[in-house]
C-alpha cells in the first residue's frame, strides 16, 4: 500500500464517522474512541515468539480483569523494568537487552494491554500503569525505562503511585501531553470539533483527568528521580519539542538529542547512554 493511498483511508473513515454523527452521535464517538484505543498491530503467538523472548522467564499476571504477559531475565539484585508502547511489545527491547545483559541486572518487562501475549481490546495509560503497579509491587525494581507511550505511561505511574520511588527513569521518545496525542489522531480522520469533545468529556469523566493535567511535564514536575530523557531531533512520530516540555519541568532530568534514529532510537550508542546513566 503506498503513501497516497496510506493517507486517503484514514480520512475515509474519518468523513463517515463525521457522517454518523449527524444521527448517531453515540455511536460515531463509540466508533472514535475504538480507532483511538485500540492497537492494529504489536499482538504475538505464544507458539511463534521473537528468540529473545523464548530465552525468558515468562509469567501471566493479572490486574483489574486482565491478564498480561511479563518476562524475565534473571541477574543480581538490581531490577530494570521496561515498557514498550503503543502498537509494539517487549520483543521491542531486544537489542537494548542485550546491551543490558552484561551488567548483570535482573531485567523484567511487560506487554501493554491489547499488545504482546496480554489480554484485552483497549490500550490506555492508566490501565498500562496498573499492570506496571503489579510488577512493582512484587519486585520492587530499581530503574524504570519507557519507549514512547510506555515513556508517557512512566511519568503517569511514578505521579499516581508515589509509594514506590525509582532511583532513576529514562524516557525514549516519550511525548509530554495527551492532547498532542489526541490532536494528532483529530487531524490524522479530520473528525469533527464535536467528537473531539465527546474524547475529552470521556477522558474526565473515566480517569478523573482534565486534559491540561493528564501531561507528562505536569507530572513530572515536583519529582526528585533521576531522569535521562533521549530524543530524535527529526523524530516524526513524538515531535521533539515534546521532550523539551519534559526536560524543562523535570528539573532533576538530563536530555539527550539523537539525530537520524528515528522514532525507535535503536542505536549501540543510545544503550550505551542508558547504561552509563544508571551506572553513574
Amino acid at each position: 500500500m503506498n503513501k497516497h493511498i496510506q493517507k486517503i483511508i484514514p480520512k475515509i473513515v474519518g468523513s463517515y464517522i463525521n457522517l454518523m454523527s449527524l444521527w448517531s452521535p453515540q455511536k460515531a464517538f463509540a466508533l472514535a474512541y475504538k480507532l483511538f484505543s485500540h492497537p492494529r498491530k504489536g499482538k504475538l503467538q505464544s507458539h511463534q515468539l521473537p528468540t529473545i523472548l523464548q530465552s525468558a522467564q515468562r509469567q501471566t499476571m493479572q490486574s483489574n480483569g486482565q491478564s498480561f504477559e511479563t518476562y524475565f531475565w534473571a541477574g543480581n539484585s538490581t531490577t530494570v523494568l521496561l515498557i514498550h508502547g503503543w502498537e509494539s511489545n517487549t520483543a521491542r527491547w531486544e537489542n537494548l537487552l542485550q546491551h543490558l545483559q552484561p551488567t548483570g541486572y535482573t531485567l523484567i518487562a511487560i506487554d501493554a494491554p491489547a499488545h504482546g501475549l496480554s489480554s484485552g481490546q483497549e490500550f490506555n495509560i492508566p490501565l498500562y500503569a496498573t499492570f506496571v503497579d503489579v510488577v512493582v509491587q512484587q519486585y520492587q525494581p530499581n530503574y524504570l525505562i519507557g519507549h514512547s507511550l510506555g515513556g508517557a505511561t512512566s511519568a503517569f505511574y511514578q505521579y499516581y503511585y508515589p509509594q514506590h520511588a525509582f532511583e532513576k527513569i529514562v524516557l525514549l521518545g516519550a511525548p509530554s501531553d495527551f492532547s498532542i496525542i489526541l490532536d494528532n489522531f483529530i487531524k490524522m480522520l479530520g473528525l469533527k470539533s464535536s467528537i473531539k469533545k465527546q474524547l475529552i468529556q470521556y477522558t474526565r469523566e473515566r480517569f478523573s483527568l482534565e486534559m491540561e493535567f493528564f501531561s507528562g511535564q505536569y507530572f513530572l514536575k515536583n519529582t526528585q528521580t533521576p531522569g535521562l530523557i533521549i530524543h530524535d531531533l527529526h523524530d516524526t512520530v513524538v515531535l521533539y519539542a515534546e521532550a523539551q516540555k519534559l526536560v524543562n519541568s523535570w528539573k532533576n532530568a538530563q536530555l539527550i538529542t539523537t539525530q537520524g534514529l528515528g522514532h525507535s532510537l535503536h542505536d549501540r550508542d543510545v544503550y550505551q547512554q542508558i547504561i552509563s546513566f544508571l551506572e553513574a
